[in-house]
């Protein structure tokens, strides 16, 4: 069954909307799970940056609300500018960074031992942060300062490289920075809707002469199934921050980058 390409977009897509807001790597695990499946899927990475998208537009749907008050309020409000202005900053420092390294990036970053690596050296930091990390003093995503804002910018840059984790970089970062767990995972949320889109628009561009209807159908499916896994995923996400730390996540992203480099040296 697993050796039709309609059933791995399917499975693809659960794996992206399971793991694009945790601090595990979305991107690192696509990587070793098309490795594992012997996924071929359209050119250029194309696959993997849309159905991160459609995990993003998850968020857009359960985020719609807040979103909207925000942006109604632009004319009128100082605070919902402030706000915007803060997203802007974040999101600048991965859009130059992706622009001036996209072919560098795609070209030799994404291969499986670069994923173990990220995801040992990632889970290693998620609990050294645990450990370190400050007194909250930020509730509210939208309360963030502008200063601190661009600082997640940066960690979000970090997640260029396969197997770090954008949730995971802008999340521990803005723990790191004084922002309460929840209100550091919703700032990642908001953040990942402007990034995650010009990724998706960028890679289509570049790649839209090489995509057939057959591209488009395994996109489409994949899309579908990392949306619908994604709403899931984040509401319970934010009900186990309620009681719990992301020490679990660092264990876990130790345990499979470990069983991973074994597969790989078997393998090889």
């Amino acid at each position: 069954m697993l050796d039709s390409p309609i059933a791995q977009a399917i499975l693809l897509g659960v794996v992206e909307g399971l793991t694009e807001f945790l601090p595990v790597s979305s991107t690192g695990h696509l990587i070793l799970a098309g490795w594992l499946l012997g996924f071929d899927g359209p050119p250029g990475k194309v696959f993997e940056v849309a159905i991160q998208l459609g995990a993003i537009v998850a968020v857009s749907i359960l985020y719609f609300r807040r979103l909207w008050r925000v942006a109604a309020a632009l004319p009128t409000s100082p605070a919902a500018r402030r706000f915007a202005l803060a997203l802007l900053l974040g999101f600048l420092p991965a859009m130059v960074l992706g622009a001036l390294f996209h072919g560098f990036i795609k070209g030799v970053l994404f291969s499986p031992w670069v994923v173990v690596t990220s995801l040992v050296l990632g889970g290693v930091a998620i609990l050294l942060i645990e450990r370190a990390r400050p007194n909250a003093s930020i509730a509210r995503a939208e309360d963030i300062p502008l200063g601190r804002a661009l600082a997640v910018g940066f960690c979000q840059a970090l997640a260029m490289i396969p197997g770090v984790s954008r949730s995971g970089a802008t999340i521990l970062g803005g723990v790191l920075l004084g922002l309460e767990r929840r209100a550091a995972a919703e700032f990642s949320f908001f953040l990942a809707i402007p990034t995650m889109l010009a990724a998706t628009v960028y890679d289509l561009y570049k790649n839209q002469a090489l995509l057939t209807l057959a591209d488009v159908e395994i996109i489409l499916v994949g899309f579908v199934s990392a949306m619908l896994t994604a709403m899931i995923v984040v509401e319970g996400l934010l009900r186990w921050l309620q009681r719990h730390t992301f020490e679990v996540f660092g264990w876990y992203r130790i345990a499979v980058g470990l069983i991973m480099a074994i597969v790989l040296l078997r393998a090889s």
